[in-house]
């Protein structure tokens, strides 16, 4: 609220207003409302504190300027830094965030703004996805910049009662550990390409904490190991996410997008039929959609799913069923929790379990390929991209190719499950 104001007494009346001069503000003019946004965050964030402070001081906080019956509305009130040095919130050691929060959200573009304005003013770097259905974040900066992100999100009214300390998951990094920015309005907050409409959170599966979620894994494998499950495991992630770390006995399907795990549950409803499902990802935002999705086809005796994910997992037994690395989507790739390596390079075989972006300019996949390999010029994640490399190269700059990976090409996209092998699998 004290945000918006701000913003509007710097616009500019109408009768006064030059082409490209909407709003005014330190002899500056704006013409977009993201400009004169970066503009206040930046530059006054103290005024914004302090005005919202006397706002609280007076009663006149935005839950009473509003009727009862609207719902909670935004607060778009920034944490006051100027007591802060600047070092303290663009120190390069700092932590990563990771968190979501499922609410109605009636104003998806002014949560954005002032989403994109709060993680500017307090040097935050990641990406924030924005929609009606919710919001989901994962940031970086400095353990200062980090905290106060955190203290503000639990005392927005939007997210009151819903969020709170334990869903945020933290790990070593910093804003270093992202290119930039990106806060977004999407019409999911993670992207399983069904409308929430249809398919919606609020249908979800049964929540069980670290504990319970160990002790359930632990008697699946018991009973697996005797051929007796009538369980499944089941990681909701990508491939290249299971590859390099995943619970022990697990059914980690061969699929890149989450938005094609409605399509695997469709092909594959018979392995379903009649089981206790057993469901993780890395923070649970995707177990929340993706275990809906299950639920809605009647077919699970029970859908059961591991809340905070593998990070809160990690947390307390970081030598549990779970074993090599977490794949996490920024440029650290991976975080680690024990020794174990699960995976291998992919020219020479050797235990290798560090991603790199394949080097052909086009390509946005990711290779496992070792120093020894990459010192020979291995460096891509197949042999079309490995050629097109070395093409592009030789050409003079500005040429380019499209890119046709080849191992995205003959990837199935729907992989089928054997109920039968599946079975056998799991007593292994």
């Amino acid at each position: 609220q004290a945000f918006s104001l701000f913003v509007k007494g710097k616009e500019v009346p109408s009768a006064a207003r030059c082409p490209g001069a909407r709003w005014r503000c330190c002899r500056q003019a704006f013409a977009e409302l993201p400009g004169i946004h970066r503009h206040v965050a930046l530059h006054h964030g103290g005024d914004i504190g302090r005005a919202a402070a006397a706002a609280a001081a007076t009663e006149e906080s935005p839950a009473r300027l509003h009727g009862p019956d609207s719902g909670p509305e935004i607060c778009c009130a920034l944490p006051d830094t100027s007591r802060l040095r600047q070092d303290e919130l663009s120190s390069k050691v700092g932590e990563v965030l990771l968190y979501y929060c499922y609410c109605e959200v009636k104003d998806p573009e002014k949560l954005c703004a002032w989403q994109k304005a709060l993680c500017q003013h307090l040097h935050l770097t990641g990406k924030v996805r924005v929609a009606s259905e919710g919001i989901n974040g994962t940031v970086g900066g400095s353990k200062v910049a980090v905290s106060l992100y955190i203290e503000v999100m639990l005392s927005q009214p939007l997210f009151k009662d819903i969020l709170c300390q334990e869903d945020f998951k933290s790990s070593a990094g910093g804003a270093h550990c992202f290119p930039d920015l990106r806060v977004g309005v999407f019409k999911e907050i993670v992207p399983m390409g069904i409308d929430p409409k249809i398919v919606s959170y609020k249908e979800t599966g049964i929540h069980l904490s670290p504990r319970e979620f160990h002790r359930e894994v632990e008697q699946y494998l018991s009973r697996a190991s005797q051929g007796q499950s009538d369980t499944i495991l089941l990681d909701c992630r990508n491939f290249y996410e299971s590859k390099i770390g995943h619970f022990q006995g697990c059914l980690a399907p061969d699929i890149r997008k989450f938005s094609y795990f409605p399509s695997y549950v469709d092909e594959n409803l018979e392995l379903f039929r009649d089981k206790r499902v057993l469901m993780y990802c890395t923070g649970g935002i995707r177990c929340e959609r993706g275990s809906a999705y299950l639920r809605s086809k009647a077919v699970c005796r029970d859908v059961y799913q591991l809340k905070g994910g593998i990070h809160k997992y990690l947390e307390e037994f970081p030598d549990g069923f779970y074993r090599g690395k977490l794949f996490v989507f920024d440029d650290r790739y991976a975080i680690c929790s024990n020794e174990d390596i699960i995976s291998a390079c992919r020219y020479c075989g050797t235990l290798w379990d560090q991603y790199k972006l394949c080097s052909s300019q086009h390509c946005r996949q990711l290779v496992l390929t070792c120093p020894s390999c990459r010192s020979k010029g291995l460096t891509a994640c197949c042999p079309v991209c490995q050629e097109k490399e070395i093409m592009v190269t030789a050409r003079a700059s500005g040429q380019t190719l499209k890119e046709e990976c080849e191992c995205t090409r003959r990837r199935t996209r729907v992989p089928i499950e054997c109920v039968l092998q599946r079975t056998l699998d799991a007593g292994k």
